[in-house]
């Protein structure tokens, strides 16, 4: 299954670590938007920035 994930909060005024987690993921600017095939790892990223993010499913 894929999710879509938006950066929808800047992750300056966070930890280093959680930006750098937003850059792994793909997200560099406010608003992106990608589209990753849901593994473990990438829930793990996702529950690491939950307050920075949008998540939803995608067909």
């Amino acid at each position: 299954m894929k999710v879509k994930i938006e950066l929808v909060r800047s992750p300056i005024g966070y930890r280093y670590d959680q930006g750098e987690t937003a850059r792994a993921l793909g997200l560099r600017k406010m608003h992106d938007l990608v589209v990753v095939e849901q593994t473990p790892q990438i829930r793990g990223m996702i529950r690491k920035i939950s307050h920075l993010v949008r998540v939803e499913e995608a067909q």
